[in-house]
């Protein structure tokens, strides 16, 4: 998330890109971008920006943008160990006039409560006297060419009104959308975090529906396909929901609602189902197996897509790994194939070995389309065919597929 947003400022003002991942360093100092957000021409066209690992480069710094992860844990609850560590590292560099501004996802009052007494510790100065702190969500959807950092409107908040106005400016300075001012860090904190949680509900529905719809021998996709000639009826489609964003942020709000007394009971109840698709797909896949193979144990499924979303190398908190482990829990041999991964990640992330290409050879029982990426669109039937035994199906998670070339969808 900080790459595009030190690329933008680079090309107006000095800019130092700081990271402790040395690989990740060497990499753009070469011009290559992992993520593929950036390409090598916007690198070199950000002629003001370098590269670092050295804390000690940023002690002239005026101005700390702060755009690290902020995952849950294992009982979903707020990480903010790299965020804490983050105002650590600043606290120990930053000089009096400093602004201080997060972009991470984070519960309403998480800047104040939890970094300034990091920044003032470390710093040995005083919050709102000698520094000030801004908070301005970051918007960027990977893979997203379309909406790009500067053509999204950005929400900018101060710890006072000077350093508001301030931070409102120099987000300006690269934001052609432009810039929506509000009156406090927590109001931009909240609606950053609320801006998921209402997509992870809707998509929750959706989920809900498809679950009834499929109870009912109904296809979840017609249906929705007929219900949005209504003007007013929200495109929303059912899926797996994962990534760093909609499958996370709303495990914040729901941590700071029950922290002041109140047991969010509708967006727990989102987060529930939303969490328990891919036990649903993984069941649906092995229901049309078991007409066409008495003995699951025996047979070998291949995997079209790991990460997230389509059109993306991020496989951070993706769904897919579930469909994985549920189906190799039953014996059954799975085979993964992403052009988008990078395999040695997924040995990393996951311990899986990715496909580097696909074999022709007819031994799968099952293909399984988990994510609509753009080079799946020209795997019609007869491609698959050549992959798949006798009575094999192919089950396409995203609908993106005609309906017609499947032999089931969520």
């Amino acid at each position: 998330m900080g790459l595009p947003l030190a690329v933008e400022f680079g090309k107006k003002r000095k800019v130092i890109g700081f990271d402790i991942n040395s690989e990740r360093i060497d990499k753009l100092r070469k011009g290559v971008d992992s993520t593929l957000e950036i390409t090598s021409g916007e690198l070199e066209a950000s002629k003001n920006l370098v590269f670092t690992g050295d804390i000690g480069d940023l002690e002239d710094c005026e101005i700390f943008i702060v755009t690290v992860p902020t995952p849950i844990d294992k009982h979903n609850n707020p990480n903010l160990d790299l965020l804490r560590s983050a105002s650590e590292m600043i606290g120990k560099v930053i000089s009096k006039g400093a602004i201080v501004i997060y972009e991470s996802t984070v519960f309403p009052g998480a800047t104040e409560e939890e970094c300034v007494p990091i920044l003032e510790k470390f710093s040995g100065l005083i919050f709102n006297k000698d520094f000030a702190c801004g908070y301005s969500p970051e918007r960027i959807n990977p893979g997203d060419k379309q909406h790009t950092l500067s053509s999204v409107v950005k929400v900018t908040s101060g710890s006072n009104e000077k350093t508001a106005r301030e931070v409102d400016e120099l987000y300006s300075s690269i934001i052609s959308a432009g810039t929506f001012l509000v009156k406090s860090i927590k109001i931009a904190e909240a609606a950053k975090v609320i801006e998921n949680t209402q997509r992870d509900l809707n998509i929750a529905l959706m989920n809900e529906l498809s679950l009834i719809f499929n109870k009912l021998g109904i296809d979840t996709t017609e249906v929705l396909e007929a219900a949005n000639t209504k003007w007013n009826f929200l495109p929303f489609t059912p899926g797996l929901v994962g990534g760093h964003c909609i499958g996370v942020d709303p495990y914040y709000l729901t941590y700071k609602a029950q922290e002041v007394g109140y047991d969010p009971k509708v967006i727990l109840a989102g987060r529930r189902i939303n969490d328990e698709m891919a036990i649903h797909v993984s069941g649906q896949i092995m229901d049309k197996m078991k007409k066409n193979i008495k003995d699951l144990s025996s047979a070998r499924v291949l995997i079209l897509g790991l990460t997230f979303k389509e059109n993306c190398p991020d496989i951070r908190n993706t769904k897919v790994i579930d469909i994985v482990s549920n189906l190799e829990n039953k014996g059954i041999v799975v085979d993964i194939y992403d052009p988008w991964v990078d395999r040695s990640l997924a040995k990393v992330e996951y311990n899986l070995d990715c496909l580097k290409e696909l074999s022709n050879k007819k031994q799968y029982n099952a293909i399984v389309l988990a994510v609509a990426h753009k080079q799946f669109s020209e795997y019609n039937r007869d491609y698959l065919k050549s992959f798949m035994k006798e009575d094999a199906i192919i089950f396409d998670v995203k609908s993106f597929l005609p309906r017609e070339e499947v032999d089931g969808r969520i």
